[in-house]
């Protein structure tokens, strides 16, 4: 899937001027304040693609997300080995 319709529109999207994957800083954005919709492209890109999937982990285990066990579960799913009872990072953790 290359359509990147919803996460290159997503309101988690505020202060950029396009969607650029490659930033960790957009991913976790998109990955705290993203719609549902963007959820979904960036899961079906995720699927496909490893090394989204480790900077997805990576991103949820380093910066405080309103919903990172969601994310954790997500990636449990697309079959990365993750512990859905982690330590997570909070922002008091900061």
């Amino acid at each position: 899937m290359n359509e990147t319709v919803a996460l290159g529109s997503s309101r988690a999207l505020w202060n950029r001027d396009y969607l650029d994957l490659r930033s960790d800083e957009v991913l976790a954005q998109i990955l705290d304040r993203g719609e549902l919709a963007a959820w979904r492209e960036l899961v079906a890109l995720a699927e496909s693609d490893p090394a989204l999937r480790a900077r997805m982990r990576r991103v949820v285990f380093t910066v405080p997300l309103a919903y990172a066990h969601f994310w954790l579960a997500a990636l449990a799913n697309l079959g990365e080995d993750v512990s859905l009872d982690a330590a997570l990072p909070r922002d008091a953790d900061l």
